[in-house]
């Protein structure tokens, strides 16, 4: 199948056509099969092109890592996050939203290293995906990526924790694959560089070829800044003509404000939502197996409906129609018994409710 046209005058890769593209979205959400809930909500086509462009429009590879982006939002659920689980994570600005956004309308995360305040890697990711999902939330309607904007002031070699790079670089490239636009490096010290060779190989090459350095002493490095933004509005640590500082107070303020427009979104999943969201519980039970290079019809499972029954002692049983299915269950489909694993299923339903 092919990803892309060959260009034969200059061997340069062609992207494909709309058509091409959206008829690679729908055989991508035909091998998810049926969905309901925060999982539907989550799958538009727009979020199944950014695991295509991640995985250069391979569909079963993109089907792989989105399975695998569900079961995690399903188990780590990161759009229950709030201001208060973090605040304490957020009292230096080591991370934040700006107040304004680039040139093309991008939402601006402001990132500074030097200003870390706690020891937990956990607490740090737990920090950051609420950033993403906050930043993601902000989104101009025809935008779908951000701009890191990365101060290594205070920043040393002490700061280096290769558990916490690692983490991030798995959370930020499998769980939010095509989001960033643009990561800008600003003035990092020279024994950045050989930090930077550690870094590298857990990132993907489309994702650090996204990365510039700017130096404030090199006005030719300065002028990526000048093209991207808009200088009024840009903090003066990173050379822009603004005063405004990070204010824990007034960021926490924005923040609440910012979770009720999260808890009113992902509120509309109520009303995609059928049988208590037992599609999710079997996508936890029983994930597809979407490997890469399997052409085989028996690997590419598909869910076409879910029943709800009551068993002989009145306990819920689950009905699952599938064209590879027959026996035990009403018209041919197969049973299966939601007591598999009664902490699964307890952590789904109580997500839908």
């Amino acid at each position: 199948m092919m990803m892309s046209k060959k260009n034969g005058a200059k061997g340069h890769e062609t992207p494909l056509s709309p058509a091409e593209e959206q008829a690679k979205i729908t055989e991508l959400r035909a091998l998810l099969g049926s969905l309901s809930g925060k999982l539907l909500l989550f799958c538009s086509d727009a979020a199944l092109s950014r695991y295509l462009r991640a995985r250069n429009w391979n569909v079963k590879k993109a089907a792989k890592m989105l399975k695998e982006t569900l079961k995690w939002r399903l188990e780590y659920k990161p759009e229950e996050i709030r201001w208060e689980d973090i605040a304490h994570e957020a009292e230096t600005g080591k991370i934040y939203r700006a107040n304004y956004v680039d040139k093309y309308g991008r939402t601006v995360l402001v990132m500074r290293p030097g200003c870390q305040n706690t020891t937990s890697w956990k607490g740090q990711i737990k920090y950051l995906v609420y950033c993403m999902e906050n930043a993601i939330i902000n989104l101009q309607p025809d935008q779908e990526q951000m701009v890191w904007l990365i101060d290594f002031k205070g920043w040393s070699a002490g700061s280096i924790s290769v558990k916490v790079t690692r983490e991030t670089a798995n959370v930020l490239q499998n769980q939010y694959p095509e989001r960033l636009g643009l990561a800008i490096l600003y003035n990092p010290p020279k024994i950045f560089e050989s930090f930077w060779t550690v870094v590298k190989p857990f990132l993907e090459p489309k994702t650090y070829r996204k990365v510039k350095f700017v130096y404030s002493k090199d006005s030719e490095s300065m002028k990526i800044m000048d093209e991207v933004f808009d200088m009024d509005k840009v903090e003066s640590v990173f050379g822009g003509r603004s005063a405004v500082e990070f204010s824990k107070d007034e960021y926490g303020q924005r923040m609440q404000e910012d979770d009720k427009k999260t808890v009113s979104y992902w509120s509309s999943a109520v009303s995609l939502t059928s049988s208590n969201n037992l599609v999710e519980t079997l996508l936890l039970l029983d994930p597809p197996n979407f490997e890469s290079g399997s052409d085989s019809e028996k690997d590419d499972k598909n869910l076409e409906s879910v029943d709800l029954a009551s068993g002989s002692d009145g306990s819920p049983e689950v009905f699952v129609k599938d064209s590879a299915c027959s026996g035990s269950g009403p018209n041919g489909s197969a049973k299966v018994d939601i007591d598999l694993d009664p902490h699964k299923i307890e952590s789904a339903i109580n997500n839908s409710s």
